[in-house]
């Protein structure tokens, strides 16, 4: 067993896992335009996830801050974003990919101009007086996401939101008997250039470097004369800027959208920080990748289970590796 453990890590370890999950679902679902088909899918679906996630990981692996209230910047991502949308309708609906491009640009824009708002306000009035104290944390921000889901039913209603896609997005690639959605490819890729930014944000760049020895060691990098608050700050705000334009691409993917969007995903969005690892970036995007692939595998082999496969997913991983996938090492 410990032989096929140091071979299993040698080739890739735990990164093999969506690769393995993929080849034991092709093998269960048979039929290789459909699971081709649902890769795609899943794949998007975990890219999309990874967005929302990202923020809460980031947040808490660098701050220490649990915050209940992530679900307040997906939630207001999507809306602000569907409305944007819903005005330069006219864009969307022509034939010109330059219109409908900056019909999309304006609305991701507007998305992630209020997640850093937004994410100024929430880090420097409600989560700075309660740094290091989990519990009035957890307690203050869920209190914000209950005030968040209520000023979002007092400005658009209780009913279902209709979010328009631009014209260029619609539609499916249909290559051979494998169809793909162009949304979803569209969603994957945008998802993956948002990991390598992110990335390389955090490991190849200076501010990455002083955000990092900030968490490490404070008083340290303070001495130095750097103002670790301020990086903190921009921390936070970055990683509400990702929870809203997850929750925009989100919408985009739904197409229908209810105030409750923000609350039910994050049930989803724990479930990806836990089993990647708390504060791992990279563990998010391997725990999204999962969640979304299983999620579609599951939902076409077994409907039933749909529902239970990521909770299905969480206790097997952390039975495995109680400290998740890949856990940010401090």
């Amino acid at each position: 067993m410990e032989q096929v453990s140091k071979t299993f890590e040698k080739l890739g370890g735990v990164n093999l896992l969506p690769i393995i999950l993929g080849a034991v679902a092709f093998v269960l679902i048979g039929a290789p335009s459909s699971w081709v088909t649902l890769t795609v899918a899943g794949l998007a679906m975990g890219m999309m996830v990874f967005l929302m996630a990202s923020g809460l990981s980031l947040v808490f692996g660098l701050m220490d801050v649990l915050n209940f209230g992530h679900s307040a910047f997906v939630s207001f991502g999507a809306f602000i974003a569907a409305t944007v949308l819903g005005g330069l309708s006219g864009w969307l609906a022509s034939d010109s990919i330059a219109l409908n491009a900056a019909a999309l640009v304006a609305a991701y824009s507007a998305a992630i101009l209020f997640g850093l708002v937004a994410g100024w306000f929430f880090e420097t009035v409600i989560i700075r007086p309660v740094y290091r104290d989990h519990l009035r944390q957890i307690l203050i921000t869920m209190g914000a996401m209950i005030v968040a889901e209520q000023t979002i039913l007092a400005f658009w209603g209780g009913t279902p939101y209709s979010v328009p896609r631009p014209h260029f997005l619609e539609g499916s690639w249909i290559i051979g008997d494998v169809s793909i959605e162009i949304y979803r490819g569209f969603a994957f890729l945008l998802g993956l250039a948002a990991f390598i930014g992110l990335y390389v944000l955090l490991n190849r760049t200076r501010i990455g470097l002083l955000i990092r020895a900030g968490v490490e060691d404070r008083e340290m990098v303070e001495s130095l004369g750097f103002r670790v608050d301020r990086m903190f700050i921009g921390v936070f705000m970055l990683g509400s800027a990702l929870a809203a334009l997850g929750g925009a691409m989100w919408a985009g993917y739904e197409t229908l959208i209810t105030p409750a969007l923000g609350a039910e995903m994050m049930i989803i969005v724990f479930i990806v920080v836990i089993i990647g690892g708390l504060g791992s970036i990279e563990g998010t995007l391997l725990g999204a990748l999962l969640v979304g692939l299983m999620s579609n595998y599951l939902g076409f082999l077994a409907p039933k289970m749909a529902l239970a496969s990521n909770m299905i997913l969480m206790v097997a991983i952390l039975l495995w590796r109680p400290n998740g996938l890949r856990p940010a090492v401090k």
